[in-house]
């Protein structure tokens, strides 16, 4: 198949589009200004394009033969002011109305309606790259978590459900079974290091990263990486839970050694059979 890629920040875009290579498909992509280096994409045909640019993105990748599309990568979520849109974004976001307002899932869907409306079909970055989520429960790396770790990630695991319906957070993080912040708009990694700032005396706390309910895993799946770890680290965490078969290892290899290196468990967990 012939791939359109729209790249956002960090090392995962260019390791999807070497994993699609790789697998024998045809690849352009389209580095997303202010977020994606183009300099991670030298090896492949690119062009550079803001946000904004909704009709230029889709037109660009039709004019390179492209009937499927894959999206990976941070994308921090622009104002509306600041995103300047072009007639068929402005449009697009007419006709999706309150989902340009609603939460990130919500947002995710409308978009993967217009781009299949626009004749493309949606690929996650997870089919393409083989051992990207833990395929079943299980410790990963490090130590087996012990019982406050275990009671830290249940806890967890009821916060984020709780908040699922309306659409928030994707991230917790619990220590001693306080919960010393929720992901919102900020992102995991600016909410490990709130929690850094938070933490008690004594055991450190559990990072628990979940989809959400109903969430859109071809745009939106969870994603951990070296860079989740080395927050952890800093912030004094004692381990990562990530949800079998859902959360994306950015670099499985990378992200399990540098975990086995600080000290830190990663455990993938069925969260509606985990118990403490």
């Amino acid at each position: 198949m012939r791939l359109g890629l729209l790249a956002g920040g960090g090392p995962f875009p260019a390791r999807v589009a070497e994993a699609a290579v790789r697998s024998g498909h045809e690849i352009f992509v389209v580095c997303l200004k202010g977020f994606c280096d183009p300099a991670d994409f030298a090896p492949f045909p690119h062009a550079v394009e803001r946000l904004g640019a909704g009709g230029a993105i889709v037109q660009r990748l039709k004019d390179e033969g492209a009937t499927h599309i894959v999206l990976a990568g941070k994308v921090k979520r622009p104002s509306m002011l600041s995103l300047l849109p072009d007639v068929w974004m402005a449009r697009t976001m007419a006709r999706v109305g309150v989902a340009i307002l609603s939460g990130d899932d919500a947002l995710f869907k409308a978009m993967a309606q217009v781009l299949g409306e626009e004749g493309f079909e949606i690929v996650s970055p997870q089919s393409l790259i083989e051992g990207s989520t833990a395929a079943e429960a299980g410790l990963l790396v490090g130590a087996e978590p012990d019982g406050m770790a275990r009671a830290d990630i249940a806890r967890g695991i009821q916060a984020l459900r709780c908040l699922a319906p309306v659409d928030v957070g994707q991230a917790v993080v619990v220590q001693q079974g306080l919960v010393l912040g929720i992901e919102a708009v900020e992102g995991t990694d600016a909410l490990i290091a709130r929690a850094g700032d938070l933490r008690r005396d004594g055991p450190g706390g559990v990072l628990v990263k979940l989809s959400k309910t109903g969430q859109e895993m071809r745009i939106d799946a969870p994603v951990v990486g070296p860079v989740t770890v080395a927050g952890a680290r800093s912030a004094g965490l004692r381990g990562i839970a990530i949800e079998a078969g859902r959360t994306i290892l950015a670099d499985r290899t990378a992200t399990l050694e540098a975990a086995e290196a600080a000290g830190l468990f990663v455990l993938a967990v069925d969260p509606e059979r985990f118990t403490a």
